[in-house]
């Protein structure tokens, strides 16, 4: 069946449970806004959205109150799609979906950098439970959240989407696949403040997942915080990942893993990866860094889970800051091997590259009473400055690694200033166990 919805006409829920109910379909929206509320996709259904075409929400957040999700992202467990045990389901077309995002702070934080966010925002999509997904060409623009959010769903295939959110409204991360298994993006160009495309197996009052067989290739990120990631939210195991010829732009971190929750993350690779990495203000995790592993227990009760075997193969681009890989204990990251790297690093206007971040830390999720911060992104300690946050020992290297084991380094090169910058350090590669 197929059902054509003009923009004055609203009803796009009842289009679409009318083609669910009559066994699947298309629900074509066409040219002009369509002003909607909370949406719901079923089986064997899809929503295409034809060029010249907007969707957009209503900046309620109550309104959404039917569209709970299991996964709390900060405040939030509602979304603006959701799909939940359905098969067969997408989202098509050359026409957009407006977020909204604008109307979810409460004005610009100067000390930090970014749009303070209000606590509760709706992600635009999220799918849960949902086999056999395609997602092709849609054009998504200010998100108030994680933008798409697919949580324990298989066979999924996105190609050609392009995400645009504001790049100073923080945890607006473009694509998030969730203990997700079987999934292919290609060719998408995605720019936001936050993460452009993250995996993660969070936990959900259905339990704990995996993250495994995901393809990242061809496409183009920029992100003011780390472009292409694993973590944090790492509960459950994360392996056979392929990041693959993507190009990063005017990002803050460009490739990071992030093992904090109890999941083992292993078997990754990041190929072919051409990259452009620069210092942002403290508000933004991390600055600079081309690439990233860090390994830390915030939870007691969950230890951090060991990161193994990861390949980083023929990057190159320019940095502010450093290579840094970090563990707490020795044998934490273990089998890194990084092959053909090419790196130009640059004097940063800041100077916050010349310190590693460790964020987020026990201090980001309990922080002290009267503390000062923006809840799990940044907490000021009793000295005034941002927990988490450290001084490269001896200045800025190039390459920084603490208690990891088994580090091949081949074909590395990293050119830096000459003479070197105040506060960098005459050794190029820093190995600490």
């Amino acid at each position: 069946m197929e059902i054509f919805v003009e923009a004055v006409d609203g009803g796009i829920q009842m289009a679409l449970d009318t083609v669910a109910a009559a066994g699947g379909g298309t629900v074509f929206l066409r040219p002009g806004r369509h002003s909607t509320g909370a949406l719901r996709l079923r089986s064997d259904v899809t929503l295409h959205i034809e060029e010249g075409a907007v969707l957009a929400f209503v900046a309620d957040y109550e309104l959404y109150s039917e569209n709970a999700v299991s996964v709390y992202a900060e405040s939030s467990n509602r979304a603006y799609i959701v799909a939940q045990d359905a098969m067969n389901i997408a989202i098509v077309g050359k026409g957009s979906i407006d977020g909204r995002g604008d109307a979810f702070h409460t004005g610009f934080d100067e000390g930090v950098g970014t749009f303070t966010p209000v606590a509760e925002r709706p992600r635009v999509i999220v799918f849960e439970d949902c086999t056999n997904i395609r997602l092709e060409d849609v054009h998504i623009t200010d998100s108030p959240m994680w933008t798409i959010h697919l949580v324990r769903c298989r066979d999924i295939v996105a190609r050609g989407l392009r995400v645009s959110n504001n790049r100073q409204l923080p945890n607006t991360d473009g694509i998030v696949i969730d203990s997700c298994s079987d999934v292919t993006i290609s060719e998408a160009v995605i720019r936001t403040a936050d993460d452009g495309v993250c995996l993660k197996t969070s936990l959900s009052d259905k339990g704990i997942g995996r993250c495994e067989r995901i393809e990242i290739c061809d496409s183009v990120i920029e992100s003011k915080s780390c472009a292409l990631k694993i973590g944090t939210e790492s509960f459950g195991d994360v392996s056979q990942v392929r990041f693959l010829r993507c190009r990063i732009e005017n990002s803050n971190r460009g490739l990071g893993i992030f093992s904090r929750d109890g999941g083992k993350i292993e078997d990754v690779v990041f190929r072919d990866i051409e990259l452009d990495c620069s210092e942002t203000p403290d508000g933004f995790w991390g600055s600079g860094e081309p690439f990233t592993i860090t390994k830390l227990t915030r939870r007691p009760e969950r230890p951090a889970g060991a990161v193994r075997m990861v390949l980083v193969e023929n990057v190159s681009g320019r940095s502010h800051g450093a290579v840094n890989l970090f563990a707490e204990e020795p044998g934490g990251i273990d089998g890194i091997v990084l092959r053909g790297i090419d790196i130009k690093m640059d004097e940063g206007p800041l100077g916050t590259a010349k310190r590693y971040d460790l964020r987020p830390t026990n201090a980001d999720l309990a922080p002290p009473k009267g503390a000062q911060g923006r809840g799990n992104a940044w907490v000021r300690g009793q000295d005034g400055q941002i927990v988490g946050l450290f001084d490269y020992p001896g200045g800025l290297p190039g390459v920084f690694a603490q208690n990891v084991t088994g580090l091949e380094l081949e074909d590395i090169t990293i050119r830096r200033p000459e003479p070197l910058p105040a506060g960098w350090n005459p050794a190029t590669t820093v190995l600490i166990s």
